[in-house]
């Protein structure tokens, strides 16, 4: 059978499904968490000083002479983010992403806006994050060149699949390059410094000015000091801010760690921090100290560095490595932060509902799916250029922290609890720092790409809001009232079939449906399948108040399929019948028809699936009973 064939493959690629008792076993430790969400804060060493020095180098000597400068602002900001979000985890013990902060406290539109800004930056990062990896590959493997665009889809299948098989997979997976990085980028840092403090390490003078003279287009370099301008500086500064993304990560997964949730999240996010910043930091001190330059398409910052400290040998060769599968595990932050903001949109009516349902592997497999979608095609369009990606980057990531900073500051002034006054402040002032960094970066990366993001958001929250029209829509037309009983018409006094009709939830889409069965059945029975959504109960207490007189049978759904308990019902319910030969089973599905086709995958539509699932089985009748939307 093809879809016995289909959940083999299944089963190999991802894994067997897991019970949703399992949930919590597939939390992480804290070892484990700033491995899989700190990996794109972490990782982003690898690019963020080569991108402030890529733009500092057009203006010569004169200006790699502010790297560091640029470096120090870029840390100070590092800081104040990330004591601002120790206050947001400590506030919202169950994730507190800037979408639901700003949602809470600054309104619906405010929450759409950080909602918008914050899944272009997930997207990007993965984007972001691959290209970068495949470079440090082809650094070191220049004939691998040609083929960038491949390598990086199929780096980014590779990671899908990890995602897919499920937390706790990834993370024993992927927690190990991260740490390998590590010590790596650390080993460089203190054996460059020592060397250069005997006096044994060369500088790079001689590719810096070749690098220089290609960055400018062979400009003489005695020439480029002129070039320097504010506006100049403002994009090393804004380029070096990609440093910042992932921070707020931790503060979105908290129910990923072990209790107790949030004094764990605090703890991983002190780490990560301390641990970037003294990296970042370390990086731009070696670049600046041994002249190192860095032109777009040529060897990496980090791969300049890594030969004069390391020379060609086996340590270079690890470094590399390291950097292709951290930049590569740094998409992983994304994937584990843009399916739970997808299913926070989708819990709202933003987004489509599909995007609320876990997956054979307690994961939300469609985010992941959309997010890999969308990664590719960006991949595919910028032709994996980390340097034209970059001015996409960093706008939408500061534009959530301005908005999730300042919803923090409504919500202390809100509750006005113990100390609320010292803790609005501290989100107050790193509200106004990240929007003044956010203007900066609109005003520095406005006609390099930036726009493209301006454009974007608004579009984003139009779809939303339409999405959302639309499922108020739906709701009014199927809502029934509550609290009264539903008449249904009589039975056949003669004849009938013994009838199965499937509902998922009591509205006027399988009331139709159950009041078509009604009319044909000798015997009839409702099936529901409880999802372990936690609303079983609440549905059976409904149904006894409003259709007493049809009976209703649970069933269980441990995995969270919806097919495979119904087909097990369906197939007894048959056999039980079987001794009548003249009498045919028929299974009624409600099922919707939407007015415009592309309204479709606004729903689950999962009946469709059904009825081919039961047809297959060998089930004779099969009726759908449709309502129009």
């Amino acid at each position: 059978m093809p879809r016995l064939r289909f959940q083999r493959l299944k089963a190999a690629l991802v894994g067997a499904p897991l019970p949703t008792s399992a949930h919590d076993e597939e939390r992480l430790n804290n070892a484990e968490a700033l491995a899989i969400l700190s990996s794109d804060a972490l990782s982003s060493v690898a690019y963020a000083t080569q991108e402030i020095v890529l733009v500092l180098g057009m203006a010569g000597a004169a200006g790699l002479a502010y790297t560091l400068p640029i470096t120090g602002l870029i840390v100070a900001l590092m800081v104040i983010v990330a004591i601002s979000y120790r206050q947001t985890i400590r506030a919202y013990p169950q994730g507190g992403g800037s979408y639901r902060v700003s949602h809470d406290n600054l309104g619906d539109l405010t929450g759409l806006v950080a909602g918008a800004a914050l899944s272009i930056d997930y997207v990007l990062t993965v984007a972001v994050s691959t290209a970068a990896g495949i470079a440090a590959l082809t650094s070191y493997f220049p004939s691998l060149e040609p083929w960038r665009i491949p390598l990086c889809l199929v780096a980014l299948g590779l990671l899908m699949l990890a995602n897919l098989r499920g937390l706790r997979s990834s993370a024993q997976l992927l927690s190990l390059p991260t740490y390998v990085f590590m010590v790596a980028v650390f080993a460089l840092v203190i054996g460059g410094l020592i060397r250069l403090a005997h006096g044994d390490l060369q500088t790079l003078q001689a590719n810096q000015q070749n690098l220089l003279m290609a960055a400018t287009h062979h400009v003489p370099v005695e020439q480029l000091g002129a070039a320097l301008t504010p506006v100049l500086l403002m994009r090393a500064f804004s380029s070096g801010c990609a440093a910042l993304t992932g921070i707020e990560a931790i503060s979105d997964s908290v129910l990923a760690f072990r209790p107790t949730e949030w004094r764990n999240a605090r703890r991983v996010l002190t780490v990560m921090v301390v641990t970037l910043a003294l990296m970042f930091t370390g990086i731009s001190v070696l670049a600046h100290q041994v002249g190192a330059v860095y032109v777009e398409n040529g060897p990496t910052l980090l791969y300049q560095l890594g030969q004069a400290v390391f020379g060609n040998g086996v340590l270079l060769l690890v470094l590399q490595l390291a950097t292709l599968l951290i930049l590569l595990l740094a998409a992983n932050t994304a994937y584990a932060d843009f399916p739970r903001l997808a299913n926070f949109l989708a819990q709202d009516g933003y987004l489509p509902r599909q995007l609320t349902s876990l997956g054979d592997r307690l994961v939300f497999s469609n985010g992941i799916l959309a997010l890999s979608g969308f990664s590719a095609l960006l991949l595919v369009v910028f032709n994996g250029s980390v340097s034209r990606l970059i001015p996409l980057y960093a706008v939408g990531v500061f534009l959530s922290f301005t908005l999730s900073q300042a919803g923090m500051v409504v919500h202390w002034w809100r509750q006005r609890g113990s100390a609320w006054l010292s803790k609005a402040a501290i989100n107050g002032v790193g509200a106004v720092v990240t929007a003044v960094v956010t203007g900066v970066l609109l005003f520095s990366k406005f006609t390099h790409g930036a726009w493209l993001v301006v454009v974007a958001i608004p579009l984003l929250v139009s779809l939303y809001l339409a999405i959302k029209r639309h499922y108020q829509t739906v709701s009014k037309r199927l809502r029934l009232a509550a609290d009264k009983r539903l008449s249904l018409p009589p039975a056949p006094e003669q004849g009938g079939v013994p009838v199965v009709v499937l509902v998922g939830q009591l509205h006027r889409g399988s009331f139709e449906a159950v009041r078509y069965a009604r009319t044909i059945a000798k015997e009839l029975v409702a099936v529901h399948v409880d999802l372990g959504l936690g609303k079983a109960e609440a549905f059976r207490e409904q149904w006894q108040l409003q259709l007493p007189e049809i009976p209703l049978v649970m069933l269980e759904s441990p995995y969270r399929s919806l097919i495979d308990p119904v087909l097990e019902f369906v197939r007894a319910f048959e056999i039980e019948h079987k001794k009548d030969r003249d009498t045919f089973c028929t299974v009624v599905l409600p099922v919707f028809v939407t007015r415009h086709r592309w309204e479709n995958i606004l729903h689950n539509q999962s009946t469709i699936s059904l009825r081919s699932a039961l047809r297959a089985q060998g089930t004779r009748v099969v009726t759908t009973v449709g309502f129009y939307l």
